[in-house]
């Protein structure tokens, strides 16, 4: 950009960036800060970047990844997604939002879109009918675990099913509360999530009282359920955040195992890794 800058002082300032000296000048300016293409030419006006140097110089959009949230033996052709709109601030206080997901949610469901598509085998393996499940996924974590309870509720329709736990987490009951019918739905009777068929739906609300509560606290409340169903061979899989989530759900698991179990905690450790390494431990994260 420096030897298409036609001002002197912007000429100098692009030079120290590309310098060894500008390095940690430049990840607070552009890194750090996320400024977009079109914002480094607003800040650097006298450069009349060629645009054949422009198409090539700009990276094409990186592919965005989503859970599919919907089974297809209840939704024939039909593919959900469970999509939550990005938004953050940066360290001068510009407010950046997500592109794909701003996008997807400013359509218009009346319109019809095409938008392209690839799908990629999941890390979340679908489970057999009848194997118990314990499933946590806090946030849009949820959305793999939607498709798993459609799936059960129409194969509970024609055969034995076995029970599901599911812990889900958000920050306000009234405003983040995901397919919160559908849940509950599904808990009741004999519904899928229904304690009838040996499971549950348990919700942790963290902003919604003074002390914060994070789906770990829900499963050590439930700790001997958790405990017998995973004494009976049943599979975990956790989904959601890739920050701490994962790690605090390992972590909460490995109590759990060492309390109920009454077992020390090394040996807790080793359970679950032989629970990981039978296939039966599986994590989705996402940052």
């Amino acid at each position: 950009m420096s030897f298409f800058a036609t001002a002197q002082h912007e000429k100098e300032r692009l030079q120290y960036f590309a310098s060894p000296e500008g390095r940690d000048d430049l990840y607070q300016y552009n890194q750090k800060e996320r400024r977009t293409v079109l914002e480094v030419l607003e800040d650097f006006p006298s450069v009349q970047l060629p645009f054949e140097w422009l198409v090539q110089l700009v990276p094409p959009l990186k592919t965005r990844a989503f859970s599919i949230s919907s089974s297809l033996s209840a939704h024939p052709g039909q593919v959900h997604l469970t999509v939550s709109v990005v938004s953050w601030v940066t360290p001068f206080k510009r407010k950046r939002m997500g592109l794909c997901s701003t996008w997807l949610a400013g359509l218009d469901p009346q319109e019809r879109v095409c938008i392209p598509v690839w799908f990629h085998k999941s890390s979340l393996p679908s489970p057999p009918p009848s194997l118990p499940l314990i499933l946590i996924g806090p946030g849009t974590g949820c959305a793999p675990f939607r498709a798993f309870v459609e799936e059960r509720a129409v194969q509970n329709q024609s055969s034995s099913i076995g029970p599901v736990m599911f812990f889900f987490g958000c920050r306000n009951e009234e405003n983040d509360f995901l397919y919160r019918d559908f849940w509950l739905s599904h808990a009741q009777g004999c519904g899928v999530l229904s304690e009838d068929k040996g499971g549950g739906f348990y919700v942790a609300f963290s902003r919604d009282q003074p002390h914060k509560v994070y789906v770990q606290h829900k499963m050590q409340e439930e700790s001997q359920r958790l405990w017998n169903l995973l004494s009976t061979g049943a599979a975990v899989y956790v989904a959601g955040s890739s920050t701490k989530m994962p790690a605090d759900v390992l972590s909460c698991l490995e109590d759990i195992i060492a309390k109920e179990g009454g077992v020390t905690r090394e040996t807790a450790v080793r359970w679950l890794g032989a629970l990981e390494r039978a296939g039966n431990y599986h994590v989705e994260a996402w940052s």
